[in-house]
């Protein structure tokens, strides 16, 4: 099976310090910290690392900074897409010169462009270095869905070779996967399991900064055919999963339960973003408690 980033990446938080400057010494930490837990992919400035509130002098910054951390050990992904094609261009060359692994390219949001407009973008991005691209298919954030005979267009771009899908269209995917080489990865945590039942090589989880074990064991147990011990895990994790992602918004979440695990010294987010309330912070406390292994 093809895995050209790995199989268990962690799309990673961007620590701040309490005044909200960007955290370097936290991030290399965070990243060690990752990779010596079984990721063998991190990506960088997604929209868990938010993205949207830091400056492309931040990002260049915090890849580097990740990069000299775990570059030689797993396989660094540069968030780069942004609803400008220019500015995207501009970011993939910067990623490049940094030293990353591959790209991560969203769907441009808000302005909901045409198909053809995204065959366009895409091609526009993945042309511009040499590096390997993932895209990036989340309708519910960028309010344009990557359609099947577009997604089968881009497929033919040599350097176009992964799929981050949070489409939640299971029937789709499994069409683009009998047509494609295309190397889809779960997008979204909730749907790992079925994603890669139908033969996603991997994940780029929220969840696995607390719970990266599962999702190795469980990317294993699937590769075996164990599908029974893919179920037990699936459901070992579930209630991170519920509680990192559906309370709020899962950066918020996410930073929280960094804090909880003593990984992080503080949840500090960037407005619009606010921190996780005390109140959240105890629930996300009982929740984790109900897996096993992850607070006493």
């Amino acid at each position: 099976m093809e895995r050209p980033f790995g199989s268990v990446l962690t799309a990673m938080v961007t620590p701040f310090t309490t005044d909200g400057a960007l955290d370097l010494e936290g991030a290399q930490r965070l990243a060690t910290r990752l990779v010596d837990g079984g990721n063998d992919g991190l990506v960088i400035s997604g929209t868990t690392g938010e993205s949207p509130t830091t400056s492309d002098e931040e990002k260049d910054r915090l890849l580097r900074a990740v990069i000299e951390a775990v570059g030689e050990r797993a396989s660094v992904i540069a968030g780069v897409g942004t609803f400008d094609t220019a500015h995207t261009i501009e970011a993939a060359r910067h990623a490049e010169k940094a030293g990353a692994a591959g790209v991560l390219v969203v769907t441009p949001y808000y302005s909901k462009p045409p198909q053809e407009g995204l065959v366009a973008h895409f091609t526009a991005a993945a042309d511009a270095t040499d590096l390997p691209v993932m895209l990036y298919d989340i309708p519910s954030r960028s309010g344009t869905k990557i359609a099947l005979d577009t997604m089968l267009r881009l497929a033919e771009h040599p350097k176009i070779v992964a799929v981050k899908d949070a489409t939640g269209d299971i029937a789709t995917t499994t069409e683009i996967l009998a047509a494609t080489d295309l190397a889809y990865y779960s997008g979204d945590d909730i749907a790992t399991l079925p994603l890669l039942a139908i033969g996603a090589v991997g994940v780029v989880s929220v969840v696995a900064h607390v719970c990266t074990r599962h999702y190795v064991e469980m990317v294993a147990a699937v590769d075996a055919g164990n599908l029974a011990e893919a179920r037990r895990l699936n459901a070992e994790v579930l209630p991170a999963v519920i509680a990192i992602m559906t309370r709020t918004q899962g950066a918020i979440m996410a930073k929280a339960a960094l804090e909880l695990t003593g990984v992080l010294a503080n949840r500090t987010t960037r407005p619009p973003l606010v921190d996780a309330t005390a109140a959240q912070v105890d629930e996300l406390r009982n929740d984790l408690r109900r897996v096993a292994g992850l607070l006493p």
